[in-house]
């Protein structure tokens, strides 16, 4: 038998913020937005671009496709590798996917050297995102549950106690409902499910899947 490949979790952002970060009276804006593909990120960064036209630099760093695929970034005209790097890696280092950031400098005539500036646009990034909304993506399956109705409420319980709320509840003769969970814990959902019910209900993947974790 194949083994199946394991599909780490990544985190998204649902909704992207915007922090600052002043060193030296040098502002540094962050922007923090989801994008799908590489021409949405462009675009994104124009945008950021114009709006903030007035601005010394507009650093730019975006990661594409859940095992980061495509990645870049920009450093706008600042020393090579002080910027754009510095903000990917905490993209990175943050396990995002499919999200860029554009840190807007506005200059406020000190120096920072190198190493200031790697700490200032990393900590305007950081900053940004704390200011966003981001959720992990977990690799899942849908379950299709179908239980008399005796079981039914054994099985809401078990499903209530790992946090898993049930979808699509149907009424007939027979009761179906389904769950999405975390890939990992299917085998012992499915075992848990099939002594409290005596083997009387049956269970059915649909499909795999990534999912929001709510928690």
């Amino acid at each position: 038998m194949e083994k199946e490949e394991i599909r780490e979790p990544y985190k998204v952002v649902l909704d992207g913020g915007q922090g600052e970060l002043v060193e030296k009276k040098s502002r540094f804006i962050a922007t923090v937005r989801p994008v799908e593909t590489e021409e949405e990120a462009a675009a994104f960064i124009e945008e950021m671009k114009k709006k903030y036209w007035d601005a010394r630099h507009n650093c730019s760093a975006f990661v594409i496709g859940r095992k980061a695929e495509l990645t870049r970034c920009s450093d706008d005209g600042e020393p090579s590798g002080t910027a754009g790097r510095p903000m990917l890696e905490v993209l990175l280092g943050e396990q995002l996917r499919n999200v860029a950031v554009v840190v807007t400098r506005y200059f406020g005539g000190t120096l920072l050297g190198t190493g200031g500036l790697v700490r200032a646009y990393s900590g305007a990034v950081k900053e940004g995102l704390l200011a966003s909304s981001i959720k992990t993506m977990r690799y899942g399956t849908r379950l299709l549950i179908d239980t008399d109705y005796n079981g039914a409420g054994k099985i809401q319980y078990i499903l209530g106690q790992k946090d898993i709320q049930p979808a699509d509840i149907s009424y007939t003769d027979r009761v179906q409902m389904q769950g999405l969970l975390p890939r990992e814990t299917v085998e012992g959902l499915k075992k848990e499910i099939t002594e409290a019910t005596n083997a009387r209900a049956v269970l059915t993947e649909l499909e795999s899947l990534y999912f929001v974790d709510k928690k």
